[in-house]
């Protein structure tokens, strides 16, 4: 389909905090720093799943794949922050543009399932103990991960082409840092009824159900935890269980805060922000939460940095 605009031959200006140039630097600074600590704690986190026969679990597979989800989504956007962040040059191709959009939605995406997938884990490993092993097989998780992935995929497909085939009469500066469906959004030129109903019916299907299906696992486990009598095995349910929940409220609050509060609540400057801190911010809080409130990973990190596990 033709696009009656001129973005795709001459792409965009991202804006982003050109408006603040006293804050470029130290936002430089801000987003390289979390930027490393992402790939050296989900790194770390990957590598000691995978080596560590003690973490080959259902719950460890899953956070294998968190990291791994959260490693892709930062590098696929850090880079060019810093690049805009860095130097006078504020532009991104429409290729890169659109690259950027596809792979950061589907990556989302697939974390709001996956976190859903987790919690699913959760509930039977507590509240299903003895058929836990059975229920929980790796076919079942292989499927589950694959489901969260394509569905991602999907998602991502969908909802970034019916963005991008919007026509913007040649309008390319975007005020943003990166390139986000509400800020391309703005920049178009025609009526966008639709893509404001497939956001609507992707925030309810993305946003909206995993977390209700969330809060109803972890109703059950609440209920499940109270019943055990045992102090030591009610400690280690609520330990588990605490480290996902905390990764839930931190990722859904500003998602949802993000794309589901009316557009004039907020203003431009604070949607920066906030995309700022979801984005560089988030992904490097998972592989902290789980290792400082997990004592099987801080075990295993142990065993890595002492070298038994080589």
């Amino acid at each position: 389909m033709e696009r009656a605009n001129e973005s795709s031959l001459m792409g965009f200006v991202l804006l982003g905090f050109s408006d603040r140039p006293h804050l470029e630097a130290v936002l430089f600074v801000f987003v390289l720093f979390f930027y490393l600590l992402t790939l050296v704690g989900n790194f770390t986190i990957i590598i000691v799943s995978h080596l560590d026969a003690s973490l080959h679990t259902p719950m460890y597979f899953f956070l294998t794949n968190l990291s791994l989800l959260d490693l892709c989504f930062t590098t696929s956007l850090a880079p060019q922050t810093l690049v805009n962040l860095r130097g006078p040059e504020k532009t991104i191709t429409y290729g890169g543009c659109a690259a950027q959009l596809y792979i950061s939605l589907a990556l989302g995406s697939t974390e709001c399932i996956l976190l859903a997938v987790m919690a699913l884990d959760r509930y039977v490993a507590v509240c299903k103990p003895l058929h836990y092993v059975v229920i929980m097989n790796p076919r079942l998780c292989q499927q589950l991960a694959s489901i969260s992935w394509l569905s991602g995929l999907a998602n991502s497909l969908i909802h970034a082409t019916f963005t991008l085939q919007l026509s913007l009469c040649g309008n390319h500066r975007l005020d943003h840092f990166i390139c986000e469906v509400p800020a391309l959004l703005k920049l178009a030129c025609v009526d966008t009824t639709v893509n404001e109903l497939v956001l609507f019916v992707v925030s309810v299907l993305f946003l909206l159900l995993p977390p209700a299906f969330i809060l109803i696992s972890y109703g059950f486990i609440t209920q499940a935890v109270l019943r055990i009598k045992s102090e030591e095995a009610r400690h280690k349910a609520c330990s588990t269980c605490s480290s996902h929940l905390t990764v839930v409220v931190i990722f859904y609050g500003t998602i949802i805060y993000m794309y589901l509060q009316p557009s004039n609540s907020y203003t431009q400057d604070q949607g920066k922000f906030i995309s700022l801190f979801y984005t560089m911010v988030t992904p490097t809080l998972n592989p902290i939460i789980y290792t400082l409130r997990n004592k099987d990973v801080k075990e295993a990190l142990k065993k890595l940095l002492s070298g038994k596990l080589c």
